[in-house]
């Protein structure tokens, strides 16, 4: 056997054990597992708004990640970007996964050239834009927990990650093993910086991962974890 030949089945093998072993980290066991936060409970339904789609986009009974990109989503073409090839095109393929990026009414036309951006002659099915007047985008980012003020052309870099019951989810403790050795004070994530690629490599790519894997445990019937909550953890600390 040649050397260009055995070239060619380590390609395939690499090929071939890529993915499997993707899948293995995606599913982490059981023991190892700890489920991800809730921050924020009620976040409000997009029933106010239109969507580009045919069919009418909701936040309940899917696993969303919600955006706000303003009158003018071309600004945020670096966020779109990281967004779409760190997080939507890894985990596209899970059932009742969505982007949703809520825009003005009147932001159509430049949507779409947003997406034909960012596609690259790809089938963005499961990315949605959504429309709505500012006084009902205000509303449903004043349902989120976020420190972080809307612009004035209601856009920010920050995507939050809401569950099929309307949660939104985070980590309600953030801080590295260095940070909790000195006993620094508690502070959580709520929202995920688009522009930061680390962010969106690698604490929301991960934490989207720990809550495919808590619906996959639930719908087995092998999830038995509580889940804390803010209201838990603000009880613990009075």
């Amino acid at each position: 056997m040649d050397l260009k030949q055995v070239g060619r089945y380590i390609v395939l093998g690499v090929l071939f054990f890529l993915p499997v072993t993707f899948l293995l980290l995606l599913y982490p066991a059981t023991h190892n597992y700890t489920p991800l936060d809730i921050v924020n409970e009620k976040v409000l339904e997009l029933s106010a708004f239109s969507a580009d789609s045919e069919e009418p986009i909701q936040l309940k009974e899917h696993i969303t990640v919600l955006g706000f990109f303003g009158n003018n989503p071309m600004d945020k073409s670096t966020a779109a970007s990281n967004l779409k090839e760190l997080v939507y095109d890894k985990f596209k393929g899970f059932k009742k996964f969505q982007v949703v990026i809520v825009l003005p009414t009147g932001a159509e036309n430049i949507a779409k050239e947003l997406k034909r951006e960012i596609s690259h002659y790809e089938d963005l099915k499961f990315w949605h834009f959504v429309f709505g007047y500012p006084d009902d985008i205000l509303k449903i980012y004043r349902s989120l927990e976020s420190t972080i003020p809307l612009e004035n052309e209601l856009a920010t870099d920050y995507v939050y990650i809401i569950d099929k019951e309307l949660n939104q989810r985070g980590r309600l403790d953030d801080r590295e093993d260095r940070e909790i050795e000195k006993d620094k004070p508690v502070y959580g994530l709520n929202g995920y910086n688009c522009v930061e690629v680390a962010i969106i490599k690698n604490k929301m790519s991960e934490d989207m991962r720990i809550l495919f894997t808590e619906y996959r445990q639930k719908r087995k019937g092998e999830f038995n974890s509580d889940i804390r909550r803010a209201n838990d953890l603000k009880s613990k600390e009075q």
